[in-house]
């Protein structure tokens, strides 16, 4: 998968300094370079498995693979710009290293190179397939950048309805692993009954996983998780258990509404949410979206042992240590 992402990337050899902002993006240069510092590559590994699952040839959907993780990329690097993140992966970030116009360039850049890549799909595949690759692949980019408008438009607001909630993680977690489980099959030919499920099975997946996340950034395990758990609620991020007491109207409700919550008071705050039934209510959650995941999984009826490797997948996902 690595020697299919340098082949993408290195197209751009004429200029070095450009070359080096995404190579040290994406691990494979600089200081601290190496596996940590890639990430864990689950979005190109979730297309290549749904490639297999529908019994095709997995590698004929390696350009959707590569595709899909410059995607993810380019989306990191402007979040981080947006977010004024001055670390990734333990390095600083691009924005910190070469400012803030070359970093945005850097982005727009990673964002074309997905775009050249998923058109291989006509040579690997066939024209058809490239073409409705690369339909798919727009609409997901629509997706995750009205799903970055809600998360900002959000971020200065005290209060966000629950039906606001959905929309905004759909858009910032869940379109694009259900953009690469519906790749995969695409490109390796599955049905159209096929890449339906896969589409739900990621759907739902990316759905479970930002609850979980959500759920894990106030009561989870800070050094089994690596980030502090109480972040969170003294940023004033808008997660499930937030946004589902918030409706309630109760204690939570109250404090919340009055102003930041301090480092010090996140013990209460949590206890607060708890009582409230907001932790339960995003457990409930995150069972139902899972159950909904392996549901479609199962329907597919796919290659078996593929199918097999994509729980195993989902499950290391959503089994996080808390």
């Amino acid at each position: 998968m690595e020697a299919q992402l340098q082949k993408v990337v290195y197209t751009i050899q004429p200029y070095p300094e450009l070359l080096s902002m995404l190579t040290y993006h994406m691990g494979w240069q600089g200081e601290g370079a190496g596996p940590e510092a890639q990430g864990k590559r689950i979005r190109p590994i979730l297309v290549l498995l749904s490639a297999a699952a529908v019994g095709g040839n997995w590698r004929a959907a390696l350009p959707a693979a590569a595709s899909v993780e410059l995607l993810h990329n380019f989306s990191l690097i402007h979040d981080d710009i947006q977010d004024q993140s001055e670390v990734r992966r333990g390095r600083p970030t691009v924005w910190k290293k070469w400012g803030v116009a070359q970093a945005i360039n850097a982005g727009d850049l990673m964002f074309t190179l997905a775009q050249q890549a998923i058109l291989e799909l006509g040579t690997s595949a066939n024209p058809g397939v490239g073409l409705e690759g690369a339909r798919i692949l727009n609409h997901t980019c629509v997706a995750l950048t009205e799903g970055q408008y809600l998360d900002m438009a959000n971020e200065q607001a005290r209060s966000l309805p629950l039906s606001d909630y959905w929309p905004m993680v759909g858009g910032k977690t869940a379109a694009l692993l259900s953009a690469c489980a519906e790749l995969g099959g695409l490109a390796a030919g599955g049905s159209e009954t096929q890449r339906m499920a896969l589409r739900t099975f990621g759907w739902s997946l990316g759905l479970a996983f930002q609850v979980l996340d959500d759920w894990l950034g106030i009561w989870g395990n800070a050094d089994k998780i690596g980030k502090s758990t109480s972040s969170d609620l003294v940023t004033g991020k808008k997660t499930l258990p937030v946004v589902y007491a918030l409706a309630q109207g109760g204690a939570f409700a109250r404090r919340w509404l009055s102003g930041p919550v301090s480092a010090e008071e996140v013990g209460e705050v949590a206890a607060m949410l708890a009582a409230e039934g907001a932790e339960a209510y995003t457990l409930a959650e995150a069972e139902r979206l899972t159950r909904q995941s392996r549901e479609a999984l199962d329907s597919l009826e796919g290659e078996a042992e593929a199918c097999a490797a994509l729980r195993e997948l989902a499950d290391g996902l959503l089994q996080r240590q808390a």
